[in-house]
């Protein structure tokens, strides 16, 4: 069985946000998939949570989803 691990770094980057436009920013930050928390998208992802977790099940991709939903970030 293969098992894979997942590395990230942190990089500090010095950006001129104002070399960039407004709409260059938004479409960047949507192909990372950052933006406003929509409040359903977090009520169904809880609700599967809570589906998973009742159940014995592993949640920790939906509550990583969770977290992304609300923060824009993963530990």
């Amino acid at each position: 069985m293969a098992r894979y691990i997942s590395v990230y770094k942190e990089v500090e980057v010095d950006v001129a946000l104002d070399k960039f436009d407004t709409a260059e920013l938004v479409t960047e930050l949507e192909a990372r998939g950052a933006g406003t928390f929509d409040l359903s998208d977090g009520c169904q992802v809880l609700n599967t949570i809570y589906e998973k977790r009742r159940s014995g099940k592993d949640y920790q991709t939906e509550l990583n989803q969770l977290i992304w939903l609300a923060l824009g970030r993963i530990v």
